[in-house]
């Protein structure tokens, strides 16, 4: 019997096909990208960006990395940091369908270990509803990364929700990434914070969003992938549900507690503690967490299945949906393939 793959679902990557578009035009893209060879780094002209570690362009270096890391499968995504929501009509929609296709390329080179993960236009649903449709139809992705907020507008909004929509029908996963634009608060700008506290709070508040306002209800099909261990959600829900149970304001557009929708979602391992991640798999069930990683950034996970197996009293097909089972479920794939 064929052993069930490890899957990464939690994977950056910046295709060279649009390094070389930034490289050429910066100011189309609001970026530039700086140094030369395999010490290159990605920087936009709101002071934000990181490090291009060959990683993220050279399939070979993500493969070896993954090797490392005893992951069989990795889930392709781009660097938050060009999600390009801030581009204006045409120039968005064309920087969307770039990455897709530099993305697409990548698993061309190695399909037995990367599938891809697309990014969409957001700043223009029909768009990004049309990018959608043509990734799926013409590159096979069964999934898509998505911001938490789409230039400040948490992705729970009713604009974007035909995207959602769309997403669902076509049984398209959306992974749901925060990401920093702009200018930080200045307590947030202390100490990391900004990533350590601000982006798990964004995914929580998000989801929070999701759920009370009625986007859950009126989108059953909607698989749907938290980053970083689901932020601060798993961990406060309790005080969400009793808020849910005596206060009016957050009953008003679902008959449904998040005690009873914290299931809607999946999680992916990305916690940095097995007490952590004991706990998830614990309060939302070991079929709704998946590995990831966020190689290769520095707050990536190192040793993922290491992070798991210290997790005790989980029994080996309980393991064996974390590891690979459930992702495999939600690319629409076979065992064995």
């Amino acid at each position: 019997m064929s052993r069930t793959p490890v899957i990464d679902v939690h994977s950056h990557v910046l295709p060279r096909n649009m390094v070389e578009a930034i490289r050429a035009q910066p100011r189309a893209y609001g970026m530039s990208v700086r140094g030369e060879g395999n010490d290159i780094a990605l920087v936009r002209d709101d002071g934000h960006g990181s490090p291009l570690h060959p990683e993220f362009f050279d399939v070979e270096a993500k493969l070896e990395s993954m090797d490392r890391k005893g992951i069989d499968i990795s889930v392709i995504s781009v660097t938050p940091v060009v999600f390009f929501y801030w581009l204006d009509g045409h120039d968005g929609i064309a920087a969307a369908s770039l990455l897709n296709d530099g993305i697409a390329r990548m698993v061309d080179a190695a399909p037995a270990r990367l599938r891809g993960m697309g990014t969409l236009p957001m700043q223009d649903a029909d768009a990004a509803i049309a990018e959608l449709e043509r990734i799926v139809r013409d590159l096979g992705f069964r999934s898509v990364e998505l911001g938490c907020r789409v230039k400040g507008t948490l992705l729970s909004d009713a604009r974007f929700e035909p995207v959602l929509r769309r997403a669902a029908e076509l049984k398209v996963s959306v992974f749901a990434h925060p990401y920093i634009a702009g200018q930080l608060p200045t307590d947030l700008c202390a100490y990391y914070l900004g990533n350590t506290h601000g982006l798990p709070f964004d995914t929580a508040l998000m989801a929070v969003h999701l759920m009370l306002g009625g986007t859950l209800d009126r989108l059953p099909g909607l698989d749907m992938i938290l980053a970083h261990g689901g932020g601060h959600l798993p961990y406060q829900y309790g005080r969400l549900d009793h808020g849910y149970r005596v206060r009016p304001e957050a009953r008003a557009h679902t008959a449904h507690s998040p005690e009873s929708q914290l299931r809607r979602f999946h999680f992916d391992s990305l916690t940095h503690d097995s007490r952590s991640l004991a706990f998830l798999i614990d309060r939302v069930g070991a079929d709704r967490v998946m590995i990831g990683t966020d190689a290769p950034f520095d707050m990536a996970e190192t040793d993922p299945l290491g992070r798991l197996a210290a997790v005790d009293g989980l029994s080996a097909s309980d393991r064996d949906r974390i590891l690979g089972g459930n992702a495999m479920a939600l690319l629409r794939e076979p065992l064995g393939r």
